[in-house]
């Protein structure tokens, strides 16, 4: 089973940048498959919200807020998803979390999320 832990959230003033880390565990088969890895943010009160993806071969995608302020990347031979957020708002608090999911071997895995506090 392939697990994801999250790390890199704090405190940042607006206009201030962060980069977030997760990184992925379990047996290599379980790894390999892993279609697409992302990152979802929820506030308190709203609706979980995509945030960025990235398929196993690089190609992102990226929610309509953070465009142009955050960018997605991986590094396959550690099994780590970065986002490195720039730009960054008070709307942009919320806790954020890491996804890896796959079709193939049908498993959708969440981890416990780092906090993100934009704060002046």
């Amino acid at each position: 089973q392939v697990r994801v832990v999250e790390s890199g959230g704090g405190l940042v003033q607006p206009g201030g940048s962060l980069r977030l880390s997760c990184s992925a565990s379990g047996s290599s088969s379980s790894l390999a498959s892993i279609n697409v890895m992302g990152w979802y943010r929820r506030a308190p009160g709203k609706q979980r919200e995509m945030v960025a993806t990235i398929t196993a071969g690089g190609i992102p995608a990226y929610g309509g807020s953070v465009k142009g302020r955050f960018t997605i990347s991986r590094d396959n031979a550690n099994n780590t998803v970065y986002l490195q957020m720039n730009s960054l708002k008070p709307e942009d608090t919320a806790m954020y979390l890491c996804n890896a999911g796959s079709w193939t071997a049908m498993f959708d895995i969440w981890g416990q999320g780092t906090q993100v506090t934009v704060s002046s």
